[in-house]
Formats: structure tokens, sequence, C-alpha cells
């Protein structure tokens, strides 16, 4: 529990302490590129899901909101229920990771349209930036209500850019970079966690796989014994 909680408060300070900074004193669409890296800060709201997605403006921002505290709520209890079963430390801390970054990204949801005097804003069609630097503010004066914030995203890493060739299906032609989206610690942390999950689940899940035979095991014998019970 130590340690998995220690993940969680660990991402979820960096997370808040990064995206504050950049909020409170970078303009919107400002960018740094990290000297003699292709890494670049560039600083981005989004009203959507990971990595820049959207969809459905205000009305989609609200359910998707909704949906993150539900699933909140529901990976919440299962890594409890995991830490009580004693479950692979592992598995564990690779739920940790999805927990705190599913964390990290509704505390901006939430909350920095009410603490932030300024941010993108739905204009009926479309989300407005705003010029200037933002700065607290009463919860009376943010830019927008509760549960409607948008997530701040910064970190970006445009590795290499090239042209789809001619034959490559829908995009044949076109210009192409890797890695387009715009993320932030928070993304980070769920797909490491989601990642670790992926490549490493033969190790994680292998106890419960063993007890799962060692059962079927005590099973048939349990059932060869009966018979032979019977028979006798």
């Amino acid at each position: 529990m130590k340690r998995a909680l220690l993940i969680i408060f660990s991402v979820l300070a960096l997370d808040q302490i990064l995206k504050i900074w950049i909020k409170l004193t970078w303009p919107l669409g400002f960018s740094k590129e990290v000297i003699g890296t292709k890494f670049q800060l560039h600083f981005i709201e989004n009203p959507g899901m990971a990595f820049g997605l959207e969809f459905g403006g205000e009305y989609g921002k609200l359910a998707l909101s909704i949906f993150r505290l539900i699933a909140i709520s529901g990976i919440a209890w299962y890594f409890l229920k995991m830490i009580r079963e004693k479950q692979h430390q592992g598995f564990i801390a690779a739920v940790a990771l999805i927990l705190a970054g599913a964390i990290g990204n509704m505390i901006d949801s939430a909350f920095y349209g009410l603490i932030f005097d300024k941010g993108s804003v739905w204009n009926g069609h479309y989300y407005e930036g705003y010029l200037g630097l933002a700065q607290f503010s009463s919860l009376a004066q943010g830019y927008t209500g509760f549960l409607m914030g948008n997530v701040v995203d910064m970190l970006y890493f445009p590795l290499f850019e090239g042209t789809y060739p001619s034959w490559f299906p829908f995009w044949g032609g076109e210009p192409f970079q890797f890695f387009r989206p715009v993320f932030n610690i928070a993304d980070a942390a769920i797909s490491i966690g989601v990642a670790l999950i992926i490549f490493r689940q033969k190790t994680f899940f292998a106890k419960e796989k063993e007890e799962e035979i060692q059962s079927a095991v005590d099973q048939s014998s349990s059932e060869e014994t009966q018979a032979s019970d019977q028979a006798i």
C-alpha cells in the first residue's frame, strides 16, 4: 500500500506542479525546445480525451468528465481489491500509474475552470483560445464551471517527419509527423501502466494461473477419490 500510494502521490505532484507552472507563466500556444533534443514544451489546452482528442462540444465534455469520475471510482475499487488480495507488486504499481494519471486529468477537468480566470471556452462551434497569461481567480470568476475545465498538455516529441507512400491507404502522399500528439505526465503514466500490463501480463498473472492449475488438480483428485470410494 505504501509503495502504491507513493507512486500515486508522486505522479500527481509532478503532474500538477508542471501544469500549474505552465498555465501561470506561459501564454496559450507558447513553445520552447529543449536544447540539443527533439523534445519540446508546447502549451495547449485539451477539452477532450488524452492526446488532444475531443468530441461533442460542451455536452461531450460534460459526458467525458462524468465518465472519468465513474472510471476512477471503478479503478480505485479494483486497486484496493488488488492490495487486499496481495497481487503481484508490479501489477499493483501499473494500476497505481493508471489511477494516478486518471485522477491527474480529472483534477484539471473538475477544478481548473473554477480556479483560473482564463481558459479555452466553447463558442458554439469550437473551443476558442485566449490571450495573455492566466491567473488564479476566485471560484465565482473562473473561466467555466465545475467539470468543464480543460486539461493542460505540454509534452511534445516530434521525433521525425515524412510523407506517406502513394500506395498507403487513405493518407497516401500526405505528410506525417511522429509523434504528433501533445500530452502530459498524467497521460504518460496511464500509457506506461497499460504497457506494463500488456507486456508483463504473464509475470503479473503467473500466481493466479498456478492457483487455477492447483485448484483444478485438487478438484480432479477429489473427484477421483469420491469415485474410488463409491466403487468400493
